[in-house]
Parts: structure tokens; C-alpha cells; sequence
């Protein structure tokens, strides 16, 4: 649901902000949050409280299904001019295979996890490419006992020039659902008229919904990311109406304890603002391997490709790609998907879309998500880098063209679900039409393995 509404705060009458409200979580007895019941208090509050601007765009999501489908409206959001304020409420997991998190949604059980939920670092990845102190998100979070752990020990990991706030629980007792009271003392505040600062929020929710051993995040109020300039209340304290949550149990004096610090090993080198690195200097990152299990394709296998140097970049900034690489190698996919987003998003401000850089980093992106095991992924970002070389005049014979289409091919034959490859097929497809590649039969082998899954070839 799309809301477009006019809002009383004047601060900035010619800025229009988006508010994305994404409320998930399993159904049945894997549920440990009722996401979706701060909703209907979120939508009895003015447009323009959720974004501090006399504009607002509202997009609602409640208990999606697909994880394509949330991000392709993340990757909207994000799109839009203006401020964005990403509001989230539901449940973490960590995935058996990687220990990455992932968001859960409706369809989700912990042995689809890797494919039913949203994977964290897309989320990262797309908030990454927009410029810095534009975006805040605030969260409402319960988490499974191992990614407790994961956020107690290195946070949520949304990166550099993002404000955070919000609240994350440990798993509610057996049986027991939580509720995301955090959240709904926010809406309760702004149903009064209240316009108070984020940071001013945070503290009267986070002293309101407890519980004791809750984790509390406040990060990036900086000067460059001041709160919404909205007329504070005279009264010292905030006329909440009444609640049936219970009594706050967080101690009063320190209502808002700061977050565990993240081992130094985490965090990413600093990034330049402009990334000048073209793409013919750059390799993208080792060859795929494929797996034994795989069918066979009518496809040359990617060509190994030589490590990717690490020379300063023009002017004397740090080139980035080592810090990329180091956190991929490490493990850290999150942080290394969301530092190649944030670099692309860059290349893009001072570019272009469509410009050598953005794409090398789109490719840099493609090869970390193969890194990540996230096939899919991978083969969404091989096929839109091969669809922006074509877009700029390169030939469908280019060796670079031939080579994002072999390796989207490639990376679409190792996806195990039939539907995530169905999903991708057409797509694909319609790649293959344009690029055949350097062998015949590329496109007699997507048939082939649509009738072994199957669905019948797409015609595009």
C-alpha cells in the first residue's frame, strides 16, 4: 500500500520524504513477533511524522511472501529523492550455511530459511547506494538465539552515513509471542501531536518497552545527520496514552544502553567519495567453480580472472576493493556487499548510471553475492551488468558483454529451488537471445533444464 500525503511540519516545504513500513514474520509456530500489529497504529499517524518533512510517500508492507518482492520495493524506496525512514519490525534468523542474517517472512521455516526469507545484506546493499545522511532506519527486532549472539557481538551492520535507532530482544520464552511495543510507543507519541526528535523518541520508547535484557541501539546522530527539525512539545514528558504493554524494566537513569561493540576486525576501511577506478583496470574477482552436481550447459565456464590489484586510486584516496575483498574472504559477505554497494552508489553520483564505474562495481557486487553462495543474487546483478554494457553501445560480441552473460549463465544453473530458477529464467532468456555467446546451444540448455524443472521455456 502507497500513501502520498501532506503533512503539517514545515522545516524543508520543498522536500518530499519516503517512509517504508516493513512489517514480517513466519506464520504458525515459528512466529516469535506480531509484527503487523503496530501497523494500524502506524497508519492513524500523520504521513509526515514518519519522515520529518512536509511531504511524505508512505509504502507499507505486512507479512510479505516473496523475498524478490520486498526488495524490489526496497530497491524503490531507495531510488526516491528525499529523505528515507525504513521502519522494520519482525524476527532475525541466522541461516545454517553461512550464518548470515536473514529477515524472516510469512512463508518461512527454518529449512527454507535460505530461500522464504529476506537475506539482511540485500537490505544493507540497497540502503548503501544512497548518499550519506539521507537515510534512517529504525527497528523493532526479536531474534532467534543464534543471531542474538550475531547482533550482541557485531550489531545490525547497516554501514556508515545511516541513522539507526531502534530495539532488538533476545527469543521470547517457549510459546510466548513478543510485541513490538518499541515501535507502537512511537506511534502512540505522534498520535498525540508530538513532534519530538528521533534521538527524544527513542529514549521515551526504549524506557517504556523494555524488557531488561533488550538491546538498545542509537548510532549516527551525528551533526551531519541532525534529527527532523519538527517542533518539540513544551511539556517535559510525552502524553502516551495508555497501553496494555507492561512496565518498562530497564533501569531509569540510563534508559538507553549502548550497543556491544563490534570486533575491530569488522569494520571496513574508509571509503573516498568518488571512486575515479575504471572498469578496464579491473578484474572482477576470482573464477566460479562449478559444482559437480550441476548440469550440464552449452556455456563456456568464466575464464579465471587475475587478483585484482591494489594500487591508491587517483588522487591519493585508498582504493576500496582491498577492504572488499578482505571482508569477503573473511566471511563478513554482509559488510563486503554493503561497502561495494555504498562504492557503486559513488561511481553513480559522479558517473553516471550506465558509466565504466558504476558498472565495475556492479560486477565487483555480482562476483560477492557468487562468493556469498547467494546464486540468485549473483545472477540478477552478472544479467543487469551484461544489460548496461549493452545499454552504453557495447557489441553483444564484446568479451566483456559475452563474459556477464556467460557468468549470469552460470551462476543460474547452480540454483538447487526450481522456482528461484524459473524466477530467473526469463530473464536469462531474453539475454541469451541477444548474446548467444561464443558456443551454440546456450539456449537449447535453459529449455532443457526448464522441462527437468518442470516449466515450460520462456519465449522472450
Amino acid at each position: 500500500m502507497v500513501i502520498n500525503a501532506q503533512g503539517n511540519n514545515q522545516a524543508q516545504p520543498a522536500e518530499v520524504g519516503t517512509a517504508l513500513l516493513l512489517a514480517a514474520a513466519p506464520a504458525g509456530k515459528g512466529c516469535l513477533i506480531d509484527a503487523a500489529a503496530v501497523l494500524p497504529a502506524l497508519a492513524a499517524v500523520v504521513p509526515s511524522a514518519l519522515t520529518g518533512t512536509a511531504a511524505a510517500t508512505v509504502v507499507e508492507l505486512a507479512d510479505p511472501l516473496d523475498p524478490q518482492n520486498v526488495l524490489t520495493r526496497i530497491r524503490t524506496a531507495a531510488a526516491l529523492p528525499g529523505p528515507l525512514y525504513v521502519y522494520v519490525t519482525g524476527q532475525l534468523h541466522l541461516d545454517d550455511r553461512q550464518r548470515l542474517p536473514h529477515l524472516a517472512l510469512a512463508r518461512t521455516t527454518p529449512s527454507t530459511l535460505r530461500y522464504t526469507a529476506l537475506p539482511w545484506h540485500w537490505l544493507t546493499g540497497e540502503l548503501a547506494l544512497r548518499r550519506a545522511h539521507t537515510t534512517t532506519v529504525v527497528l523493532d527486532l526479536v531474534a532467534d538465539a543464534d543471531a542474538w549472539q550475531h547482533v550482541r557481538t557485531g550489531g545490525v551492520g547497516l554501514g556508515h552515513g545511516i541513522r539507526l535507532f531502534g530495539r532488538v530482544t533476545p527469543p521470547p520464552p517457549r510459546r510466548a509471542i513478543q510485541t513490538p511495543a518499541y515501535l507502537r510507543t512511537y506511534a502512540d507519541i505522534w498520535r498525540t501531536g508530538a513532534l519530538p526528535p528521533l534521538p527524544q523518541l527513542h529514549e521515551a520508547a526504549a524506557a517504556r518497552s523494555g524488557p531488561a535484557d533488550a538491546l538498545f541501539l542509537a548510532e549516527g546522530a551525528t551533526p551531519e545527520a541532525p534529527a527532523p527539525q519538527v517542533p518539540a512539545p513544551a511539556a517535559p514528558a510525552y502524553p502516551v496514552p495508555a497501553s496494555p504493554s507492561p512496565p518498562p524494566t530497564a533501569p531509569a537513569a540510563d534508559p538507553v544502553p549502548k550497543r556491544a561493540a563490534a570486533p575491530p576486525a569488522a569494520a571496513p576501511g574508509p571509503v573516498p567519495e568518488q571512486h575515479t577506478r575504471a572498469a578496464s583496470a579491473v578484474a572482477p574477482l576470482p573464477a566460479h567453480v562449478p559444482t559437480a552436481t550441476a548440469p550440464p550447459v552449452a556455456v563456456p565456464a568464466p575464464t579465471p580472472a587475475p587478483e585484482p590489484p591494489s594500487s591508491p586510486a587517483p588522487g591519493g584516496a585508498a582504493d576500496p576493493l582491498p577492504a572488499v575483498l578482505a571482508a569477503a574472504r573473511a566471511g563478513r559477505h554482509g559488510e563486503a556487499a554493503a561497502l561495494a554497494a555504498r562504492c557503486e552508489g559513488e561511481a553513480v553520483r559522479a558517473y553516471g548510471t550506465g558509466s565504466a564505474q558504476a558498472i565495475h562495481w556492479l560486477e565487483v557486487r555480482a562476483d560477492l553475492a557468487r562468493l556469498a553462495q547467494d546464486p540468485g543474487h549473483s545472477c540478477e546483478l552478472w544479467a543487469a551488468a551484461a544489460r548496461a554494457r549493452l545499454a552504453r553501445g557495447e557489441a553483444p560480441s564484446d568479451e566483456d558483454v559475452q563474459s556477464a552473460v556467460d557468468r549470469a549463465h552460470h551462476q543460474w544453473e547452480q540454483l538447487a529451488d526450481p522456482a528461484r530458477a524459473r524466477t530467473h529464467a526469463a530473464a536469462l532468456t531474453a539475454l541469451r537471445h541477444q548474446v548467444p555467446g561464443r558456443r551454440p546451444g546456450a539456449l537449447e540448455a535453459i529449455r532443457r533444464r526448464l522441462d527437468a524443472l518442470g516449466a515450460a521455456a520462456p519465449t522472450g
